[in-house]
């Protein structure tokens, strides 16, 4: 089956691949836009894992200052090349996560990123609070962890869910721009800062 150029670049356009893949995906697909959407979606979503560990050493620093000028926020998020720095897909990114970091103020990237000491404290007071409810032993575990979880979601940037879509968490949506853009990306660190903390 011929594969229009026109299409290729319909294609491209809108996902942003390159023109082999998404002729590619055409093929596969018999010329239906949407299923070669999904296939590039999928491919993606396959070579994230991939490109997790290469080196990240371009990149931005994003900062965000919330209206009214008492809350603002300082990212660096890397990438593998300054070409993909420059695009809009990863700028837009970039913005996302200062906007989310202003709003759902987390302590830090990733849970490894979080200090033991105070881990073991927070499962130390989940204990006292099961064991106050009075539940059995063999329960509280299997309790102090789902609660741990919960504060990892809290806590933690890449666990919480997207203020601008709830359904995806920060990874979700991280994964989604490394597939998109081909390069690992890496959500180095950041500062929050709001007037009078």
């Amino acid at each position: 089956m011929a594969i229009s150029a026109a299409v290729v670049k319909e294609l491209r356009e809108k996902t942003g691949a390159g023109m082999m893949d998404c002729k590619r995906a055409l093929e596969e697909s018999k010329g239906d836009l949407e299923k070669a959407f999904e296939y590039l979606r999928k491919k993606g979503l396959q070579q994230v894992e991939k490109k997790v560990g290469r080196q990240t050493k371009e990149g931005m620093i994003q900062s965000y200052i919330h209206p009214g000028s008492r809350l603002g926020v300082l990212l660096e998020v890397n990438c593998e090349t300054d070409f993909v720095a420059r695009t809009q897909d990863f700028q837009e990114l970039a913005k996302d996560i200062a906007m989310q970091i202003a709003a759902a103020n987390p302590l830090c990237v990733d849970r490894s990123d979080l200090d033991q000491n105070f881990v073991d404290r927070e499962l130390d007071i989940y204990r006292a609070q099961a064991r106050d409810q009075g539940k059995p032993d063999h329960i509280i575990e299997k309790f102090v962890q789902g609660k741990l979880e919960k504060y990892y979601q809290d806590v933690c940037l890449l666990e919480q869910s997207f203020v601008k879509d709830p359904n995806k968490t920060i990874r979700d949506l991280l994964n989604e721009k490394i597939a998109k853009l081909g390069e690992n990306i890496i959500l180095k660190r950041f500062v929050r800062f709001q007037l009078g903390e």
